[in-house]
């Protein structure tokens, strides 16, 4: 089957930049593609030139005829004169007709448009809710291709999970541009890496991409030694994790795991902990008996909350529910009618807020930086305010880069080194992640794992609350803050035993494909088979390794022995590809 799209030989630069540089790749039938890479290094631009929103500079787009195609950007433009109803259910002519189909009652639910309001104008909504109409309206035509921009970034973790049960219900194609890791390797069958000027594909989703771009650091051996560690780092943190993180074969598993044999835990948290004691005490931050309320609603009532010396918290509920006036009150910007804030003597507190705090426009980035400290230390890491500007996205030559010209998502970055440098020992974070893209969201995290101090996280960033928080509590709207032993899997299985999301039956397609034991235990049988074949040929793909480099000085014995290792890594190729097609029935 021909692909929806196709780009052949597609560059497209901006000014001097080339951001594709001679891309040629294509978009199949049912392809889910996560598409990653360093903020400013081309992601929107690819997505703009495949969907036609933007002409390449040279090389061709084309598309199959008829291709049902839907586009949500950042740039959100709606009707000013319309309401969120118009947009979102344009295509349907009375409330009767969209309301009987459950997968567009499903998407208002999902996607808290019904929370918004159909009769609210569209001149009324905030940047997130506008965003979260174009993904609805979007969602609810018949499609075969969906291209989506940083789709998470206005949704709470159930409306992430929403998102993703969705895209994968449709069975549609989907290119998608998101820094949500685990977002990335639930929906994406396909990951692109853009970066400088080339887009470099990858099977499977983000656990997948981090394995080849760890092996890749091992084969290379470079000077890049600190990406490398980073990458072993967040390989050894994945690969503890359930083992669904990773669709390759065992034997990649395997190589996966010698090669973070030697990678300690993330973080040692006995040892974190004492040393947050010794700078603590036993007093951080208390609220007792408290309740605050916003306008008629409630939040918290009568709440008494107590919060360690090394505690990790992670704060989740669905937008609206109270996370970031939680925060507030923990950090003293606003009080409660009831009850009262206690603060440890030791505490220096910083709280990273979601509004931009006041910048020195007037200053480059390293001076802003340097304005709060010249060195910082983090556990037993040191390092000088130009070393965190570049882990948390500010390489040396944009460090002299006026404060004033930066964009909002650098504005922001700048805003947590200047928290970080201060070496505060209670850190208080609203979305921590927003505009980070995935190599500076593991920076930060490798900078957290060796934090020792105390830690409140709001974030609908699934992957880093379970990375680096060790206790999660959720907001429900009952008034009170509910600790949830089973982490944000809890969370979500509770939201849906108390507001069941609607959508579509299984399919009778779903229902037939449900294997006999018979048939199950054949595709076992199959799996190890294939697996001894593996085996054998990688050992002899090695025999043939060494046999090369003993022929180095003998062309027409070279010639023999590379078309015999060609043949061996075709045939190494097709045993995988039935080993994964055996590995999907037995899933």
């Amino acid at each position: 089957m021909a692909n929806l799209v196709n780009l052949e030989a597609v560059s497209k630069s901006y000014g001097v930049r080339p951001l594709l540089d001679g891309v040629s790749l294509g978009v199949a039938a049912g392809q889910r593609i996560g598409v990653v890479g360093l903020n400013g290094g081309g992601k929107t631009t690819l997505l703009e030139v495949l969907s036609g929103l933007a002409e390449p500079d040279s090389g061709r787009v084309s598309q199959v005829r008829d291709l049902r195609m839907a586009v949500v950007t950042q740039r959100t433009e709606l009707p000013e004169d319309s309401t969120v109803g118009d947009v979102v259910l344009e295509r349907y002519g009375a409330e009767h007709e969209w309301a009987a189909d459950a997968r567009v009652r499903s998407i208002v639910d999902g996607l808290g448009i019904t929370a918004i309001g159909l009769d609210t104008p569209t001149a009324n909504l905030s940047g997130g809710e506008r965003r979260r109409v174009s993904l609805a309206a979007a969602l609810t035509g018949e499609l075969d291709l969906v291209v989506l921009d940083e789709p998470t970034n206005h949704l709470d973790v159930e409306g992430v999970r929403w998102l993703a049960d969705h895209l994968l219900a449709r069975r549609i194609a989907v290119v998608v541009v998101t820094h949500d890791r685990w977002f990335l390797d639930t929906v994406a069958t396909l990951t692109w890496e853009v970066a400088n000027g080339r887009v470099e594909q990858y099977e499977g989703g983000y656990a997948d991409w981090i394995f080849a771009r760890a092996e890749r650091a091992r084969l290379a051996a470079t000077a890049e030694e600190k990406r490398q560690n980073l990458a072993r780092k967040e390989l050894a943190w994945l690969r503890r994790g359930p083992q669904a993180r990773s669709s390759k074969p065992r034997y990649r598993i395997e190589a996966a795991e010698a090669l973070i044999a030697d990678v300690p835990p993330p973080r040692d948290s006995v040892e974190l902990q004492a040393f947050a004691k010794r700078r603590l005490g036993k007093t951080v931050l208390e609220l007792e008996d408290t309740t605050y309320a916003v306008g008629e609603r409630t939040l918290l009532d009568h709440v008494t909350w107590r919060i360690g010396p090394g505690d990790r918290i992670g704060l989740v509920g669905v937008n609206g529910s109270g996370k970031t006036s939680l925060l507030k009150l923990l950090g003293g910007d606003v009080e409660g009618s009831t009850g009262r804030r206690v603060e440890g003597k030791t505490v220096a507190l910083a709280h990273l807020r979601q509004e931009l705090d006041d910048l020195p426009g007037d200053l480059r980035v390293l001076q802003a930086i340097e304005q709060v400290a010249g060195r910082v230390v983090f556990g037993k890491q040191e390092m000088t305010a130009s070393q965190l500007g570049e882990k948390l996205g500010f390489p040396q030559a944009r460090q002299w880069t006026p404060v004033g010209d930066l964009s909002g998502g650098e504005r922001r970055r700048l805003q947590l080194c200047r928290l970080l440098m201060a070496e505060p020992n209670v850190l208080l974070l609203d979305e921590p992640t927003n505009d980070l893209d995935i190599d500076t969201l593991q920076q930060l995290e490798d900078l957290l794992d060796g934090w020792p101090g105390t830690m409140v996280v709001v974030s609908h960033d699934r992957y880093l609350v379970e990375r680096v928080c060790d206790t999660i509590v959720a907001l429900f709207g009952d008034g009170r803050i509910t600790h949830l032993p089973g982490g944000i899997e809890e969370y979500l299985n509770r939201r849906a035993a108390v507001q069941p999301v609607t959508g579509p039956a299984p399919s009778a397609e779903k229902v037939s494909a449900k294997k006999s034991a018979a048939d199950l235990r054949a595709a076992q049988k199959e799996l190890g088979r294939l697996e001894r074949k593996l085996d054998q040929l990688h050992a002899k793909e090695e025999k043939l390794h060494a046999s090369l480099l003993e022929a180095a000085t003998d062309p027409a014995k070279l010639m023999e022995l590379n078309a015999e290792l060609k043949g061996v890594q075709g045939e190494i190729e097709d045993v995988e590809g039935r080993w994964l097609e055996t590995s999907e029935l037995l899933e």
